[in-house]
């Protein structure tokens, strides 16, 4: 959805999308809410963003589906309603200590975070399902944990503590953002961030689909995170988005470093990353595997499938690790289908 008009007002550009008259996109802060009062007031959810700017200046603003200009003496922002009311908005959240890059579409009322794999983002990771999920039925929030694509700084870590680091940072973000319950949509490593999320804050979650995701590091699992520890051995087809993300000196290093990081669960009772709270998860979940993941073999999404109480397991027969980008349509049919029962 391009900008069909835009106004720089100091720091903040405010954008009018075209099919979307009634928000506005404030960057690099979240939407702009627009509410009739006899003064205009430039809000956003669900924090104040404390401009204390005593300017009078000439801003677009949005109204009954009409650009008008008003004049404005702004002090200090309004908290805004929920964020729902807006299709689009994009910005970053201070979040436990780092600000966080997140994306939001959609209007509707069942609010689905999406948590994204190794050294993933919004837009390499979930493209498809930010753009094609029901925004009628859903407002999808797509994140960049701490340390991957635009949140950072700081650089990316892998302290014993990192799968609940990223638990903690989600919460807080959505809550943030004024989401009080919503489902959760994992892949891969963000999979394993979601069931740390759902067994810690039952009261939070709706429903849960994680999929290329594990519970435990076994010996198997180390021999596949060795065999790809080198990106110089990837075909230039994988290493390029991450590369243009990163650079490719940081993105092997902070590669290497989530394979010391992940196999570090190795050494731990099990092999546990979070097998004591697989029993404490009590949302409906649903567990989708490709069959041929080269990645996660088929013990771990079985291993789910019996410890989470009440979950289903989804086999899709071609579908390797990406298989939500691979086979985009099937899976957002399969994931709006399972959060609309």
């Amino acid at each position: 959805m391009l900008p069909f008009g835009s106004f720089w007002y100091f720091r903040f550009k405010f954008s009018v999308n075209e099919d979307d008259v009634e928000s506005a996109k404030l960057n690099p802060a979240p939407c702009v809410y627009l509410k009739r009062s006899s003064r205009c007031r430039i809000t956003r959810s669900p924090v104040r963003i404390g401009l204390d700017l005593p300017v009078r200046r000439m801003a677009l603003f949005v109204l009954g589906g009409r650009l008008l200009k008003c004049a404005t003496g702004i002090k200090t922002a309004m908290t805004a309603l929920r964020p729902c009311c807006s299709s689009v908005a994009s910005g970053k959240q201070h979040i436990n200590g780092v600000d966080l890059y997140y994306e939001q579409k959609g209007r509707g009322k069942h609010a689905v975070l999406l948590i994204p794999g190794a050294l993933g983002s919004t837009r390499t990771d979930f493209g498809p399902q930010l753009n094609s999920l029901n925004k009628e039925q859903f407002t999808v929030v797509g994140w960049d944990p701490r340390g991957y694509g635009q949140s950072r700084p700081p650089d990316r870590d892998f302290p014993s503590d990192f799968f609940e680091r990223d638990a903690k940072d989600a919460v807080a973000l959505m809550k943030a953002l004024g989401f009080d319950k919503f489902s959760l949509l994992g892949w891969s490593d963000g999979g394993i961030t979601a069931l740390i999320v759902a067994a810690r804050n039952p009261r939070l979650i709706s429903k849960m689909v994680v999929w290329g995701s594990n519970a435990f590091v076994s010996q198997d699992d180390l021999k596949l995170y060795e065999a790809v520890r080198d990106v110089s051995k990837w075909s230039a087809r994988m290493r390029q988005p991450m590369e243009e993300v990163y650079g490719a000196e940081m993105f092997a290093k902070t590669w290497e470093g989530w394979v010391d990081g992940i196999a570090q669960f190795a050494h731990r009772p099990e092999g546990s990353i979070c097998l004591e709270l697989l029993p404490l998860i009590t949302c409906p979940t649903l567990i989708v595997h490709g069959e041929k993941d080269p990645m996660v073999p088929s013990f771990h999404p079985q291993h789910l499938l019996k410890h989470i109480k009440g979950s289903r397991l989804h086999l899709m027969p071609e579908g390797k690790h990406n298989l939500h980008l691979r086979y985009a349509n099937e899976f957002n049919r399969l994931v709006e289908d399972f959060l609309q029962e």
